[in-house]
C-alpha cells in the first residue's frame, strides 16, 4: 500500500523495481553519459521539480525559445544542408562545390587548409608540406574568383570556417560578389571568426586576443551597414568538444565565448539590437543522443535570458539563437569504417530533434583522409534520409515534455550558469582564457574520458570492444604536392602581373588602421582588389601587433 508521503517513483521501486532485480540485477558497468553524467534509471514527473513549464519551457516560436525558435519547426522550412568541403586548389574545390549542388546541397562550406588558416603563403618555409592538404588553398582575390567560379553568391549561402584571417578572406568573397555585380546587402551567408575558441581549443590564432577582438567587432560595425544579412560571427562550441569538453562545457564555454563578443561589441559603441541578430552559433552533434537534445534546448533559453535580461536587449531576434550543427567527427574511427555511417546518422537525427538551423554531416572516411565524392554523397543522403523518410520533421520539438530531456535540459542549463558564475568573477571569458581556466577544464574532462575508454568503462565500437583484425583496406582520397606546386606557380605569376605599388599603398594604409582606431574592413578591402595575399595582409598585422604566445598551463 503506497504510504501518505510516497511519492509514485518511490512505490514503483518498492512494488515493482526491488523485485525485478532481486531476480535480474543491473549490468555493473555505471550508467552515465558520454561526458560522465550520472543517469537514472526512470525519471518520472517528480523528477520536474523546480521547472516551470511555462517559464522555462513554454511553446516553440515563445520566450525563452527552449522548444524551438521557430511556431512552425521544419514543417515551414527544413534545416539547411550544408556539407564542409574543401582540398587542394581552388579548382578542385569548385567542382566538388558543383557535384554536392546538383546533388541537392542547399548551402556551400568551405575548409581551408592551415596555411591558410594562418595567415602564411604557400611559399613561406612554414607551409611546407600542409598547402591543400585539409582544406582549399586560398591565397588571394584569384583564388577566391576561381573557388566561386560558375557559382551565383547572390543564389547560394556559404559559410566559411576561417578564424585568425577571417576579416581578409570574408574581403574577398565580397569583392567577388562585387565583380559579379551581386548587392552586398541581399548575400546571406556565415564567417567562423571566434577567435576565443582557437585560445581555448583550436589553437589557430596569430594575434593577441586583444587586438583580435577589435578585428571582430569591426566586422560587426562594417556589417550591420553593409552586409545586414551575413552573420558575421559563428560562435563554436564544435572545437572546443572536439578537444575533450563535456556537453556542458561546450554548451558554457561555447555561450560565454558569445557573451564576451557581445560585451566587447557594446563597449565598441554598438547597438546590441544592431550586431547581436547577426550572430549564429556552431555545436558539435556528439553520440550520447539525448544529452545532445538536451544541450540544444538548454543553449536557446539560456541565451534568450542573457540577450534579455543581461544586455537589455529589445529585439526577439537578438533572443533567438540560431545555430549550426556538424556530427562529432572526434567520434569517427579508423577501425571498422562504415560504423561511422551509424554514428553519423545518429548525431545528425539528435540534432534535428534539438532543432538544428542547419546541418553538416561528416563522411565515413574522414578518420582516414578528406572524404572522397561518393563518401561526402552518402553524408548528404543520410539528412535527406531523416528529413525527407524518417518523420521527425512533422513535429515540433518532439521530444518536449519528455521527463527524461526535460531534467537533462534544466541540469544542463544549472551546470553552464555555474560556469557563468566563475567565469565572471575573472573578469570576463578573455582574462580567464589569459588565465588557462577553460583550456585546463577541458583537459582534465579529455583525460577523464580516455581513462574511461581505457578500463572499458565506454565501449567505442571497433577500437576498445567487438573488434576485427581482418578489415579490408579502404579507398581514400589522396592529395598530393601538385597542388602545392599549381599555388606556388600561380602565386609568382601574381606577384609578377599585379600593381606591386598599389598592393604596398593598401598595405601601408592597413597598418596605420591598425594603429589608430579606423575599422580595419575598407583598407583590407582596397588591399583585396589590389591582389594583396592573404601572408601579406597578415604579416603587415603582425607588424603592429605581433604574435600570440600561450602561457603553458602548469
Amino acid at each position: 500500500m503506497k504510504t501518505a508521503a510516497e511519492t509514485d517513483k518511490q512505490r514503483w521501486e518498492r512494488e515493482t523495481l526491488a523485485p525485478a532485480l532481486a531476480k535480474l540485477p543491473d549490468r555493473s558497468q555505471p550508467f552515465t553519459t558520454i561526458s560522465g553524467r550520472p543517469i537514472e534509471r526512470l525519471y518520472t514527473a517528480d523528477d520536474l521539480d523546480g521547472i516551470d513549464a511555462s517559464r522555462d519551457i513554454a511553446q516553440p516560436g515563445e520566450f525563452p525559445y527552449t522548444r524551438g525558435i521557430h511556431p512552425t519547426g521544419y514543417r515551414g522550412k527544413l534545416w539547411t544542408m550544408r556539407q564542409f568541403a574543401g582540398f587542394g586548389t581552388p579548382e578542385e574545390t569548385n567542382e566538388r562545390y558543383k557535384t554536392l549542388l546538383r546533388a541537392g546541397g542547399t548551402g556551400l562550406s568551405v575548409a581551408f587548409d592551415l596555411p591558410t588558416l594562418m595567415g602564411r603563403d604557400p611559399d613561406h618555409e612554414l607551409s611546407l608540406g600542409e598547402v591543400g592538404k585539409c582544406g582549399v588553398n586560398v591565397t588571394s582575390l584569384a583564388d577566391m574568383e576561381t573557388l566561386f567560379d560558375d557559382i551565383r553568391l547572390s543564389e547560394v549561402t556559404t559559410s566559411m570556417t576561417i578564424n585568425s584571417p577571417a576579416a581578409m578572406i570574408f574581403a574577398m568573397y565580397l569583392v567577388v560578389a562585387e565583380k559579379q555585380r551581386a548587392d552586398w546587402k541581399q548575400l546571406s551567408g556565415t564567417i567562423q571568426n571566434d577567435i576565443l575558441k582557437e585560445f581555448i581549443a583550436q589553437k589557430e590564432y596569430i594575434f593577441p586576443p586583444r587586438p583580435s577582438m577589435r578585428i571582430i567587432t569591426d566586422i560587426f560595425a562594417f556589417c550591420s551597414r553593409e552586409v545586414p544579412r551575413w552573420n558575421t560571427i559563428s560562435v563554436s562550441g564544435y572545437h572546443i568538444r572536439e578537444a575533450g569538453a563535456t556537453a556542458a562545457q561546450e554548451l558554457a564555454f561555447t555561450l560565454r565565448d558569445g557573451l564576451e563578443y557581445v560585451r566587447w561589441g557594446v563597449d565598441a559603441g554598438l547597438d546590441v539590437d544592431d550586431f547581436v541578430p547577426r550572430m549564429s552559433f556552431f555545436f558539435n552533434a556528439h553520440s550520447d543522443f539525448f544529452e545532445e537534445i538536451a544541450k540544444y534546448r538548454a543553449a536557446r533559453k539560456l541565451w534568450a535570458e542573457a540577450m534579455r535580461d543581461r544586455f537589455g536587449a529589445k529585439s526577439d531576434r537578438s533572443w533567438k539563437l540560431r545555430f549550426h550543427t556538424q556530427t562529432a567527427g572526434v567520434s569517427l574511427t579508423a577501425q571498422q569504417p562504415y560504423n561511422n555511417v551509424v554514428r553519423t546518422a545518429l548525431q545528425a537525427l539528435s540534432a534535428v530533434l534539438g532543432g538544428t538551423n542547419s546541418l553538416h554531416t561528416n563522411s565515413l572516411d574522414e578518420a582516414l583522409a578528406l572524404p572522397t565524392a561518393e563518401a561526402a554523397t552518402l553524408a548528404l543522403r543520410t539528412q535527406q534520409v531523416i528529413a525527407h523518410e524518417s518523420g521527425v520533421a512533422n513535429v515540433v520539438d518532439p521530444l518536449g515534455g519528455s521527463y527524461f530531456v526535460e531534467r537533462l535540459t534544466k541540469d544542463m542549463e544549472d551546470e553552464a550558469l555555474a560556469y557563468f558564475e566563475r567565469i565572471d568573477r575573472m573578469g570576463g571569458m578573455v582574462e580567464a582564457i589569459e588565465r588557462g581556466f577553460p583550456q585546463q577544464e577541458i583537459a582534465e574532462s579529455a583525460y577523464r574520458f580516455q581513462q574511461a575508454v581505457e578500463r572499458k568503462d565506454k565501449i567505442v565500437v571497433g577500437v576498445n570492444g567487438f573488434v576485427q583484425t581482418d578489415e579490408p583496406p579502404m579507398e581514400i582520397l589522396y592529395i598530393g604536392e601538385t597542388a602545392s606546386e599549381t599555388q606556388l606557380a600561380k602565386l609568382a605569376d601574381l606577384k609578377r602581373t599585379r600593381d606591386s605599388a598599389a598592393v604596398r599603398r593598401t598595405l601601408d594604409r592597413l597598418g596605420s588602421a591598425a594603429r589608430g582606431a579606423d575599422n580595419l574592413m575598407p583598407p583590407i578591402l582596397d588591399a583585396v582588389r589590389a591582389y594583396a595575399t592573404v601572408g601579406e595582409m597578415c604579416d603587415t598585422l603582425r607588424e603592429v601587433w605581433g604574435e600570440y604566445e600561450e602561457v603553458p598551463m602548469i
